[in-house]
């Protein structure tokens, strides 16, 4: 498989490694600012760049008919123009606001969580973040993931960064230095608490999602989701 890295930062960098160790061959690599450069000799796109970036490189990938995957938080406001483009083009579109195969499946324990503490509610739910000092956005998309997917199953209405009222999910973002990645889900009564915690080790595991990611949705066509990619129903 022949990868375009659509950013080559840090964990543009842990994919190449990653890919090169499977067997796939990187044939171009993109800084994250870059805007020319040609998808012609390239089998899919994996774009971990800057928000600013992100939409451009994702729709010339589609234009270009080639497969793209993205890791780029920020820039979901443009979200459905992507989806209406790659459906148009007949292509393919994978988004996913954290690849980590683990953090996948906290996704789902933060769901089925979520179900069972609605029914409870002297419980309040807070969610913390803690990332390297380099990240930009803030709270992560992971968090507003895990944000989102509770006030899908509970009656909570919003979030917001800090000073949360009523019925809003308080998301307290770090920042340190060295930090991968460390995401926590609290439920605090009065008389207990209830937490799940995921703690990335460092950056491998993004990357072998990503690579996961993008062997999956070679030959494939459609809008997906780590959800597909894990045949998690």
């Amino acid at each position: 498989m022949r990868i375009a890295l659509l950013g080559y930062g840090k964990m543009g960098k842990a994919i190449e490694e990653i890919a090169v160790n499977r067997g796939h061959s990187i044939t171009l690599k993109v800084s994250s600012t870059s805007k020319q450069f040609s998808l012609q000799n390239c089998d899919v796109a994996i774009d971990f760049s800057l928000p600013g970036s992100a939409v451009a490189n994702i729709l010339k990938s589609l234009e270009s008919g080639v497969p793209v995957i993205s890791g780029t938080t920020g820039w979901l406001d443009d979200y459905q123009t992507v989806v209406n483009l790659c459906e148009s083009k007949k292509g393919t579109f994978l988004y996913a606001s954290n690849f980590s195969l683990g953090v996948n499946i906290f996704f789902e324990l933060n769901k089925t969580l979520s179900k069972l503490m609605a029914r409870l509610p002297q419980y309040s739910a807070g969610i913390e973040e803690i990332h390297h000092t380099e990240k930009l956005d803030a709270p992560s998309g992971t968090a507003i993931s895990l944000a989102n997917d509770i006030i899908n199953e509970t009656n909570y209405d919003n979030w917001v960064l800090e000073s949360p009222k009523q019925n809003e999910i308080g998301i307290l973002a770090k920042r340190s230095e060295n930090v991968p990645g460390t995401h926590v889900v609290n439920y605090d009564s009065e008389i207990d608490s209830i937490q799940i915690k995921h703690t990335a080790h460092s950056r491998a595991g993004f990357a072998l999602g990503a690579v996961i990611a993008a062997e999956f949705v070679l030959n494939r066509q459609g809008v997906f989701t780590m959800k597909d990619v894990l045949n998690i129903s």
